[in-house]
């Protein structure tokens, strides 16, 4: 009888033993900091949603700084187009360079006249060539009829042909081109003359005038340097 007495006491005391124990547990796990709160809990589920919708929002920052820089660059003028006008002068100057090329070519004194049958300046008549005196139209004392000519002096030039005979004495001496007196006053200073008989200038004579045969003419005359008359 004691013993059992004794084993329902002890029972006893050990159970409230435990029960306190867990009261205790509890209590203690209330009071601890460490353990996550309801309210900071749903704190940091608010943090979280917040970053969340922040974060688009950057990428959309993102996408519209590479919209503009798209734009700016399509924005920016192309490369500078070569100016027609340019382009226009340059051919032409290409062309002129693919003009044709001299036969034969040199220097000469150049004298000039204006034959027309008026007997004015020692006119001797018509242009041997048959072809009514004109602009370009030179006299060589060798060279065949419709020869074609340039002359050129001080950076002026003119292209002309051959269309009449001449200089007939002063050839002689070096004179081996006669050119139209519009002609002789153009190279001479650029001017034009006083009139077709006149070059208004005093001036007979060109010396170091420079000549290029372009083409020969299918008229009498000689091919290859110039020689006196007769």
């Amino acid at each position: 009888m004691q013993q059992r007495t004794i084993n329902r006491a002890l029972t006893g005391v050990t159970g409230a033993a435990l029960a306190g124990m867990l009261v205790g547990g509890v209590a203690a796990a209330s009071h601890d900091d460490s353990a996550p709160k309801p309210d900071r809990l749903l704190a940091q589920q608010q943090d979280m949603a917040a970053l969340k919708q922040k974060a688009p929002e950057k990428n959309t920052s993102s996408e519209t700084l590479a919209e503009s820089s798209s734009k700016s660059a399509a924005k920016k003028p192309d490369a500078k187009k070569p100016d027609a006008k340019a382009s226009t002068s340059k051919d032409a100057r290409k062309k002129a360079d693919k003009g044709p090329k001299a036969i034969l070519s040199g220097t000469t004194t150049a004298s000039y006249f204006w034959d027309d049958g008026s007997g004015i300046n020692g006119d001797t008549g018509a242009p041997a060539s048959g072809k009514p005196m004109q602009k370009g139209l030179f006299a060589s004392p060798s060279w065949p009829m419709n020869t074609k000519v340039k002359v050129t002096y001080k950076g002026r030039s003119i292209t002309g042909f051959i269309g009449d005979r001449g200089p007939g004495a002063p050839s002689h001496d070096g004179v081996m081109l006669d050119l139209d007196t519009y002609t002789f006053r153009y190279l001479l200073d650029g001017g034009k003359p006083d009139s077709k008989y006149d070059a208004g200038t005093g001036e007979g004579h060109l010396q170091g005038v420079k000549w290029e045969v372009l083409s020969w003419g299918s008229g009498a005359g000689t091919k290859g340097e110039p020689q006196p008359l007769g």
